[in-house]
């Protein structure tokens, strides 16, 4: 039996690779580019892809809007006062709680009286002899001159009783003031409320020696009612804060917590700092608060809201429903088909949670607030929460319908 030759079964092989190289490209790339049928996945994902999407909206409307510049306060106590004995002494007895509110005049502590009682006694005294001896020095001069009136004595000893007669009301009137500080060192002795206010912790324990130089003093007293509130501006904010200002407006201002979720207290702005700082370019304000619950503190750090004027007729949408993109800002709108409909709109003034606009929507026009991000122009969506939504029931009702379709004509095929 004779066989091929080598090179026939060579060529034999390279022709068989050749073919089912051939093959393997027909399959993996001709083969996958064949539409696939209509009833198939693609069929699916179409209709996945025009499904209505889920949406919250709320309608555009007319409200008073407050204007409000937005900032970070410090609460600071109209007056601050650190209580000192104007005294030396002894600290006999103190008449106050700490954490007490005091009024204005109220005793808050007591030093041993007794040594500013015996100075007092000891310049009454002596205001008493110069006393005497300046009615004795003007009954001698009654007589000089009834005696120079005779020519009995002469003008020289006349004009020396009277010069005797002015000393010796000098040394009374001098004496008069020892009197009077002898005494106001004595009502020092009793430590009294220069202002009205909270007190802080006790500095000083009774039966201690206290001293007017005493760094600490007594106590310290922190009017809490009414309190102010230091914040700042922008310097591009200075006209709208300035222009109501000086036109006699009052201009409202809330403090509201840390967390700026609270609404702590409401006042009025009282001040406007002379100058802005060069270093932040901010101007600094002040604003008083009745305090009456004293909800602020001292120091307290609060979230600053300034009303600098109302829209009485503002068109306002929540503001998470502006987007901002390369086409400016704009909106979804959910239209009478609940289509989305991408529309331009002009922002105007915001107080945070609520956006005016002022040109591009109308009121009682519905914008989408939530499920923005799916959207597209034309999109189907349907309002969550809202069981009547067009949308929703023909998008259930196609959806059965077009299984009913299919069930029926697998039935005939039958």
């Amino acid at each position: 039996m004779s066989h091929p030759p080598p090179a026939r079964r060579r060529w034999f092989l390279y022709g068989l690779v050749a073919l089912i190289f051939a093959a393997g490209v027909w399959y993996f790339g001709f083969r996958a580019e064949v539409p696939k049928p209509t009833g198939g996945m693609s069929f699916r994902s179409s209709r996945k892809s025009n499904a209505a999407i889920p949406v919250r909206a709320e309608a555009a409307r007319k409200t008073t809007l407050a204007v409000q510049l937005r900032a970070i306060g410090t609460v600071v106590p109209l007056n601050i006062v650190s209580v000192r004995s104007r005294v030396e002494g002894q600290l006999l007895r103190v008449a106050f709680e700490e954490g007490q509110q005091v009024t204005q005049g109220q005793l808050l502590a007591e030093i041993d009286p007794l040594p500013y009682k015996i100075r007092l006694s000891q310049m009454e005294a002596q205001q008493r002899q110069n006393q005497a001896q300046l009615n004795t020095a003007k009954a001698d001069l009654e007589r000089f001159k009834q005696l120079h009136a005779q020519n009995l004595v002469t003008q020289q000893q006349l004009d020396t009783q009277q010069s005797l007669v002015v000393e010796r009301e000098g040394a009374v009137a001098a004496e008069q003031a020892l009197v009077d500080d002898a005494r106001r060192q004595l009502a020092y002795t009793k430590v009294e409320a220069p202002i009205a206010g909270r007190l802080g912790l006790r500095q000083m324990d009774v039966g201690n020696l206290v001293r007017p130089g005493d760094a600490n003093g007594l106590v310290v007293i922190t009017q809490t009612r009414p309190i102010a509130v230091l914040f700042t501006v922008p310097e591009n904010d200075l006209q709208k804060v300035v222009e109501p200002l000086r036109a006699g407006n009052e201009l409202v201002v809330e403090a509201w917590d840390r967390n700026d979720a609270k609404q702590l207290a409401t006042g009025v702005l009282k001040t406007v700092d002379n100058q802005i700082d060069l270093s932040t370019g901010t101007l600094r304000l002040k604003a008083e608060f009745p305090n009456a619950d004293e909800s602020l503190f001292p120091n307290q750090f609060v979230n600053v809201r300034l009303r600098v004027r109302t829209l009485p007729d503002a068109l306002v949408v929540p503001a998470q429903a502006v987007q901002f993109g390369s086409r400016g800002t704009y909106v979804y709108v959910a239209n009478a088909e609940l289509k989305a409909t991408v529309r331009d709109v002009v922002l105007g003034p915001s107080d945070g949670p609520n956006q005016s606009i002022t040109k591009g929507l109308e009121a009682g026009e519905l914008v989408v607030t939530e499920g923005v991000d799916r959207l597209r122009e034309g999109r189907i969506v349907v309002l969550v929460g809202d069981e009547s939504a067009p949308a929703a029931k023909s998008g259930k009702g196609g959806e059965k319908g077009e299984k009913g379709k299919r069930g029926e004509k697998a039935k005939k095929d039958k």
